[in-house]
């Protein structure tokens, strides 16, 4: 990937901007996005033969070191909301540098290419997402095994990771990228022009970093005795890895009268996506995945015979990695093709009908009370909102009564509308000395009614706990309720894997509380790692990677299992 230096102006401003020349013009537009504001679609950037469009090969239009490039346009409404801070904190000049980096908006460092590298990058950056992979490595510790030669990628990741978390400078990952060279060569195999380093695929990346940190990196099992084993587990099998369950038939209907379908338990690593004609959701793709046509000698027919194997998830992983196979060898050209097809994905990823029997009937009780919880809380939040808003208004279930109270008045009233009463009125029946029954109304607080809300949103957090299944609730590694949240995608930009950009998207994390060291409120942006630049975009860019061409699509997706809703007071 080359770039050229120059200087772009906006209202006067300048700013000084590395143009990716393997690259499109929408790139470029995000670049400018994240440095003044605006969004790319108010942008005019002139250049030579007009204005710069979104499709535009960037290494076609002869940008030279320092050129000045003219840009207009202004920020839509909440346009200045997701652009980084320009202000410095009240203190910040006394802070260090690894204080400056963890404060709250600080940009995250990025990495640098080393010539082709990009594969490399994005794969580091997606990882780097996972917390509990931060918190392994730093309790990692190399221990090497006499006469038993092993290159150690985990020991140099570790360091890389601290050291990107101590700083907001782009790093060199030069010995990560030695020690992943070392232990597989094949991401040392040269360009076929002689120019460096070939580009290689993240995919294969992906899978090699993580088999070496199935193979070495340990930590607490946790799912035995309460979570006070000492027993140590991988920490790719206890938080990344999912098991399958497999039955093989053989399709031939001569053998099937002689011979049992055979079951069988394997792990898996990653959900592939398998693209076809018919193929326009993720979900689609990993149907296709789950049931596949393998040739195998049959004990009856002695001979090689055609045999489906139809697989279903018996444990979901906390970390769920899904692979879209956009890549396959084409052989007039001798290398790696894509498949351009557009394959959309959900930013929430409901696995539950992927799983066996057993498994979704363990995970569809709390999936559903999780989004009927869900919905109270949204229900109470945006009551609260209408009360800050309008703090002497009716309360919180005016807008509720509100329907009631103007519609038509019931016959025998006189044509007169029924005076609207306070929503938290609550209508209570006393009997009088003389047997009559007397109707009295007995009004609540805000206060009051909020309490009542909290109250019933706690009971109904509560029983959302109790109904996980037991088996579950000691496998800390694992997805209890079935629903997923994206947090990481790796994109890829062109036509083979042997060509084009990598990048990644991390989705941002929300601000740590210093004293109870608890995650707030995400605001929904992401990071976007494009080697040394990263700057943040909004969530509705993530949709636009879905591919349909050689522009950024995904091939690597990184979902978390959502967070069970915390309900304080439960030992109580």
């Amino acid at each position: 990937m080359a770039s050229v230096p120059v200087v772009v102006k906006h209202q006067g401003k300048k700013y000084d901007v590395e143009v990716d020349t393997s690259s499109t013009g929408e790139v470029f537009k995000y670049q400018l996005f994240s440095l003044t504001g605006v969004e790319p679609d108010r942008q005019k950037i002139l250049i030579k033969g007009g204005q710069l469009k979104d499709d535009a090969d960037l290494g076609n239009l002869g940008f030279k070191p320092g050129q000045t490039i003219m840009m207009m346009g202004t920020p839509g409404d909440g346009g200045g909301a997701i652009v980084r801070p320009t202000a410095l904190a009240k203190f910040f000049e006394d802070m260090t540098e690894a204080e400056a980096a963890q404060q709250v908006g600080a940009t995250p460092a990025g990495l640098v290419n080393l010539g082709n590298t990009c594969y490399l990058n994005s794969t580091l950056q997606a990882l780097r997402s996972i917390p509990e992979l931060q918190e392994a490595l730093g309790n990692f510790h190399h221990t090497a095994t006499p006469g038993v030669p092993s290159p150690d990628i985990v020991t140099p990741l570790k360091n890389l990771y601290r050291t990107m978390s101590e700083t907001q400078e782009s790093m060199l990952p030069l010995a990560f990228l030695g020690r992943l060279r070392m232990a597989y060569p094949q991401f040392a195999e040269r360009s076929r022009t002689g120019q460096g380093y070939a580009q290689q695929d993240a995919e294969e990346a992906w899978s090699q970093i993580i088999s070496q940190l199935k193979q070495k990196l340990l930590v607490k099992d946790g799912s035995e005795g309460g979570g006070d084993s000492d027993k140590q587990i991988a920490f790719v099998d206890k938080y990344m890895a999912g098991e399958f369950s497999s039955t093989l038939q053989c399709d031939d209907p001569t053998v099937r009268l002689g011979e049992e379908p055979t079951s069988s338990k394997e792990t898996f690593l990653k959900l592939n996506c398998h693209i076809d004609s018919q193929t326009n959701h993720l979900r689609d793709g990993i149907l296709n995945a789950l049931t596949e046509t393998i040739e195998k000698e049959s004990e009856l027919l002695h001979r090689n015979t055609a045999y489906t194997k139809k697989s279903k998830i018996s444990r979901l992983p906390k970390y769920l990695t899904v692979h879209f196979v956009r890549f396959f060898w084409k052989r007039e050209v001798q290398k790696k093709a894509k498949i351009m097809r557009k394959v959309t994905f959900p930013q929430e990823l409901d696995a539950v009908e992927f799983c066996t029997d057993e498994l979704r009937k363990a995970l569809v009780p709390v999936r559903d009370k999780i989004r009927e919880v869900r919905k109270d809380e949204e229900d109470i939040d945006r009551a609260r909102k209408r009360r800050k808003k309008n703090p002497h208004g009716d309360g919180d279930a005016a807008a509720a009564s509100s329907s009631s109270a103007s519609a038509e008045p019931p016959k025998g009233s006189g044509g007169k509308k029924e005076e609207k009463k306070p929503a938290t009125a609550t209508a209570t029946t006393t009997t009088s000395a003389d047997g009559d029954v007397e109707m009295a109304e007995v009004f609540k607080t805000d206060a009051e009614f909020e309490a009542e809300k909290d109250a019933s949103l706690l009971a109904a957090k509560k029983e959302l706990h109790a109904l996980i299944n037991p088996d579950l609730l000691k496998d800390d590694g694992a997805n209890q309720s079935g629903l997923y949240e994206l947090r990481g995608v790796v994109t890829h930009q062109g036509a083979s894997a042997d060509s084009g950009h990598y990048t990644a998207y991390v989705k941002k994390t929300g601000p740590k509380d210093p004293v109870t060291g608890k995650i707030g409120e995400e605001d929904g942006n992401w990071w976007w790692f494009n080697d040394d630049k990263v700057s943040e975009v909004p969530p509705e860019k993530i949709d636009t990677l879905s591919g349909g061409g050689e522009s950024h699509s995904a091939l690597i997706l990184l979902y978390r299992a959502i967070p069970l809703p915390s309900a304080e007071g439960l030992m109580d």
